[in-house]
């Protein structure tokens, strides 16, 4: 299996996402590390807070 099809590709293999204001943040797809195996779920093992502007809270 090729590595580049395990990238993930809402952070693109970085592990970190940014919005529209610049503020970089862990990917809430792959976990952080920037890969996203085959099998594995791309939904959160647990809810995120968020705040008014929806960011997320550490």
């Amino acid at each position: 299996m090729d590595v580049n099809q395990n990238v993930c590709r809402a952070c693109d293999g970085t592990g970190l996402l940014m919005d529209d204001e610049q503020w970089k943040y862990s990917c809430s797809v792959c976990g952080g590390d920037g890969i996203l195996q085959a099998g594995e779920t791309p939904e959160p093992e647990t809810t995120f807070e968020v705040d008014e502007n929806n960011r997320t809270l550490e």
